[in-house]
């Protein structure tokens, strides 16, 4: 018994060990990007390096946005995140409600086809996507960054698994209350499936906000440039002053953690709800 105790301890100990060193080396680069920020030119060159700033430049901060158009950066950024984002939950909760109450001709065919899309590289879908946009001369323009990134599959897919463990006999009795299909998708599938909704929410503002090659292939002058790509276009003409760079990084990063440190419960009930059955 007391064995058992002492393998059960020790491999519990073990564990803690290992997440906390993973959670040490995925934290390590953020630290390291924050406290660089804040150092100044000969500090952060200085060898041996110091992990902590000895006076702390909150001055780098405003130099690095002083230094480009980081607020018309800022200001596309979130123009086409918020525009993604509410055009994916509007496309997801619609096709994920049709696909897992309605019955329409051809309805398993339809969701085969868009299933079978997730198996086309991305790259293919960027070169038909920047071929059309070419057509519709759109380049340039905030719909060529919006536009093509309406829809998700898989956030279909996923948001339709967790649609349909919503009892069938709800929706049955909302229809003899002639309740229409739109009032009950609002009133009673939206707020039972909150969290794994804001989840995709989450995902979409993380990877809207990321986006870099799309971007920088659809755009040409630095009134469109978004985030990504400025922050490029600075660590070229900033050089060796390394502290700016980390300071316009930070820039960057800060918000969407800032959003994720708000909004991690949502994620973590999305992920718990995924694994129960209706």
């Amino acid at each position: 018994m007391n064995e058992k105790k002492i393998k059960s301890s020790l491999g519990t100990i073990l564990k803690y060990v290992v997440l906390i060193v993973g959670a040490l080396f995925t934290l390590l680069p953020f630290v390291w990007m924050i406290s660089s920020s804040l150092k100044s030119a000969t500090e952060i060159v200085r060898v041996p390096p110091s992990l902590f700033p000895e006076e702390i430049q909150v001055v780098n901060y405003a130099k690095a946005w002083a230094a480009a158009p980081f607020g018309r950066y800022l200001i596309n950024t979130v123009i086409i995140t918020v525009f993604t984002t509410i055009g994916v939950l509007i496309t997801t909760v619609l096709s994920a409600f049709a696909f897992s109450r309605l019955n329409f001709p051809g309805k398993k065919l339809v969701f085969s086809l868009f299933l079978a899309t997730l198996m086309i590289p991305g790259e293919m879908l960027i070169i038909t996507n920047f071929i059309t946009i070419t057509k519709l001369k759109w380049i340039d323009t905030y719909q060529a960054m919006i536009v093509p990134w309406l829809s998700n599959v898989f956030y279909i897919y996923l948001l339709t698994q967790f649609f349909m463990q919503v009892p069938e006999t709800l929706y049955l009795a909302a229809k003899v209350d002639k309740c229409s299909d739109f009032k009950y998708m609002i009133k009673i599938m939206v707020p039972m499936n909150k969290s794994p909704i804001t989840t995709i929410a989450i995902l979409n503002i993380i990877g809207s906000w990321n986006s870099f090659l799309w971007p920088l292939l659809v755009t040409n002058s630095d009134e469109m440039r978004v985030l990504s790509n400025g922050l490029i276009r600075f660590q070229t003409e900033a050089g060796s002053s390394y502290e700016l760079i980390m300071a316009a990084s930070c820039i960057l990063v800060m918000p969407i953690i800032i959003i994720y440190l708000f909004l991690r419960k949502y994620v973590i009930e999305g992920v718990a709800q995924s694994g129960i059955k209706g």
